[in-house]
């Protein structure tokens, strides 16, 4: 079977994440997947001694879960099996070219009934750039070129955690807005987050700088607020699922229930050859 080409430069994501460091990254993104996931963490009544979080970012994690084991967001993650009671994957997914993969070695590194959170980018992120680039660079270039990562759907979100062996899978996601001065201002924020073009697909060669121009005009064109800002659409996906184990529920094997659900609905139903019609003159 043919292996199918790589979606990820995985040198260049990891220059384009180095250089964020070096030049004081943009974290608060991570900083409120960090609170959410803090939040569910607290409605779940079990006390977790064995973390793991799976990122590229460590600091927002290290404040929330002090004892927590941090895992580089490598294709394979550095993570023993059965060594935890709860993994994170923390805004990394995305840029995997086997997130199920990325969700199978997590599962293996849970003990039996441990729990796994994840929380990545959705397909609604950065709608209003991939629209403003596109158009873009059709009209300055002639055509279109691979600038924008494609990211994953909510209802595609709970197949990935059961093709990865997770029990119970519950995927959500929120949304919410941030906005810039200008298209220059969100660029600048997205190298500062590591997550520029890193597509094995990209153009090598340098965008000529009429692109951008023009993209920015038809930005602020079609998105401009009443303040002068443009926004720029956030889509988080959560994911969880728990390691199975025996004490968790389980669904009845076909044919094996005891009870008619009309009985238990306390409904009246013909029996087979009493003419009974169930109606009432």
């Amino acid at each position: 079977m043919t292996r199918p080409p790589d979606l990820t430069d995985r040198h260049a994501l990891a220059l384009h994440r180095a250089r964020a460091l070096r030049a004081g990254p943009a974290l608060f993104l991570h900083e409120a997947a960090a609170a959410e996931i803090k939040e569910r963490l607290n409605e779940v009544n079990r006390t977790f001694t064995a973390p793991a979080v799976v990122t590229p970012f460590e600091m927002p994690w290290a404040e929330i879960l002090p004892s927590a084991r941090l895992v580089a967001a490598d294709e394979t993650l550095t993570l023993d099996p059965g060594a935890h009671d709860l993994v994170i994957h923390a805004l990394a997914l995305h840029w995997s070219d086997d997130p199920v993969g990325q969700l199978i070695q997590c599962r293996r590194a849970l003990k039996p009934d441990g729990l796994f959170l994840g929380v990545l980018f959705g397909g609604r992120s950065l709608h209003e750039l991939r629209s403003a680039l596109a158009e873009a660079e059709t009209a300055t270039l002639g055509g279109l070129s691979p600038r924008v990562l494609p990211m994953a759907e909510i209802r595609d979100a709970g197949g990935l955690l059961q093709r990865a062996g997770l029990a119970l899978p519950v995927a959500d996601c929120a949304e919410m807005s941030v906005t810039y001065a200008n298209l220059n201002a969100l660029l600048h924020d997205l190298r500062a987050m590591g997550e520029t073009n890193a597509l094995a697909a990209r153009h090598r060669r340098p965008a000529p700088r009429r692109l951008f121009d023009e993209a920015a005009r038809r930005y602020a064109e079609i998105h401009t607020m009443p303040d002068g800002r443009i926004p720029a659409t956030v889509e988080m996906i959560y994911l969880a699922g728990w390691a199975p184990a025996e004490t968790q529920p389980q669904a009845l094997k076909p044919g094996s229930a005891r009870m008619r659900l009309a009985d238990a609905l306390g409904a009246h139903t013909p029996r087979p050859g009493s003419g009974d019609s169930g109606s009432s003159d």
